[in-house]
């Protein structure tokens, strides 16, 4: 009976707290839309979830390496899990964004969780900025730094100003005995901006002219889109040498985490969301040996490496690049189309679209009744979502919407009609 009364106490309190979100309105739940719907929430960013030449070359990589790897992979990397394949797909993946070394981890939250809580060292600091993933703040919780210290979203002011305080407060630091750590992504998950990474590294290398400012840039929504046959953010601009550490991730736009495959593949490639961390091979051997999200996972089983090593034989032989071509040509006139709709809505300030075209797949479209708008696109088919607090501070209330390259001009001309629609129906609304 005790036993029992404790379960129900317990049962209680997570209905209570469950009770308290759904009255705040930020009760999440998991949502499944019809096979028609059309896609404009999603990270598929170059459309190769769809890609049937992706899918015939994650097969044949199957069916050649077939009776050389079990499914599984047997254990973590450190006891049964690594292979000679795992290794060679790190060295190509490596070359292929100009890095010395690679470490392949079986998630982006893994790999940054792993990175934050064990390359710092005790007495440094970690400098990010304030909008970055969750998973480098449960790294930097994890860690041994003496302080982590945020800044402005891409504000490179901001960004001096909260090193130089760190520089005056330590003596290791301007004589490179203390080490920096400076997290940012190349492109924001919710307003689509891009970092003004060059901007960055030229502060950290006059500010910390010893070498121990290390930059660490998260590429997950920017690989296969930004670059030179979609090598992201910091080949796009050259500092392959200048940024210490990069992250790049698998599961957005290279498809690699179930969506390219047809049913009888769900179960295979239903874990796939990987990702690599590029650095030194000194820093490498350190994540093998600290690591704890590495030493204690099984490791990557041999369908989700030859689904890797599918999706980058996209890029690395060019057959993405009209892909990034197309997706740009629809994110151009997608803000031409909203511009220009814009202006309907401004005596009631129900949409506010960013000022100049996004840099990105990724439109932060700001409502001041985001759930009404999104649930109106929604019942047409068109996919995407509302973002509300605490995901966004209160007052940056929008709906999300990415493209695709598998978009097309009339989806997106038809998705802005609707929005169009809803403007018109919650204005009559208002009078």
């Amino acid at each position: 009976m005790e036993g029992k009364q404790r379960g129900a106490n317990l049962e209680a309190a997570l209905v209570a707290t469950l009770k308290h979100r759904e009255t705040q309105s930020t009760l999440r739940k998991l949502t499944t839309y019809p096979p028609d719907s059309i896609d404009f929430s999603s990270n598929d960013f170059i459309s190769l979830a769809q890609s049937s030449e992706l899918r015939a070359a994650f097969l044949q990589e199957l069916n050649a390496e077939s009776t050389l790897f079990p499914l599984g992979s047997g254990g973590s990397r450190l006891l049964d899990g690594n292979s000679i394949y795992a290794e060679n797909l790190e060295r190509d993946i490596a070359t292929f964004h100009g890095a010395s070394a690679g470490l392949l981890c079986n998630s982006g939250f893994d790999a940054n969780v792993g990175l934050f809580s064990c390359i710092p060292q005790p007495g440094d600091v970690v400098i990010y900025d304030e909008y970055i993933h969750a998973s480098v703040h449960d790294g930097m919780r994890a860690s041994r730094v003496k302080h982590v210290v945020p800044f402005t979203h891409n504000s490179v002011s901001a960004f001096r100003e909260v090193l130089q305080k760190c520089i005056d407060t330590e003596e290791g630091f301007i004589k490179g005995t203390r080490n920096v750590f400076i997290a940012v992504e190349a492109i924001y998950s919710m307003d689509g901006d891009v970092a003004p990474l060059e901007a960055l590294v030229n502060a950290v290398e006059e500010m910390l002219p010893e070498g121990n400012g290390h930059i660490i840039v998260d590429e997950a929504h920017s690989t296969g889109v930004l670059g030179p046959k979609g090598r992201g953010l910091v080949n796009e601009l050259g500092l392959e040498k200048r940024v210490s550490v990069r992250l790049h991730t698998f599961g957005k736009a290279m498809a690699c985490n179930g969506g390219m495959c047809s049913k009888c593949l769900k179960s295979l490639m239903a874990k796939l969301f990987t990702a690599i961390i590029l650095c030194t091979p000194m820093m490498r051997q350190y994540l093998v040996n600290y690591a704890r999200p590495l030493i204690y996972t099984t490791f990557l089983s041999f369908p989700a490496l030859a689904a890797i090593k599918a999706s980058y034989s996209m890029l690395m032989d060019g057959r993405s690049l009209e892909l990034q071509r197309k997706l740009f040509r629809l994110i151009s006139h997608f803000y031409t189309l909203l511009v220009k709709m814009q202006e309907e809505a401004k005596p009631y300030q129900l949409l506010c679209v960013p000022d100049s075209c996004p840099p990105s797949p990724i439109f932060s479209v700001l409502s001041s009744e985001p759930r009404s708008l999104a649930a109106f696109c929604q019942q047409a088919g068109y996919i995407v979502r509302p973002i509300v607090p605490p995901t966004v501070p209160a007052g940056a209330e929008r709906i999300r919407v990415c493209l695709h390259a598998g978009n097309t001009l009339q989806e997106v001309e038809t998705l802005v009609g609707r929005i169009r629609e809803w403007v018109k129906i919650t204005q009559r609304a208002k009078l």
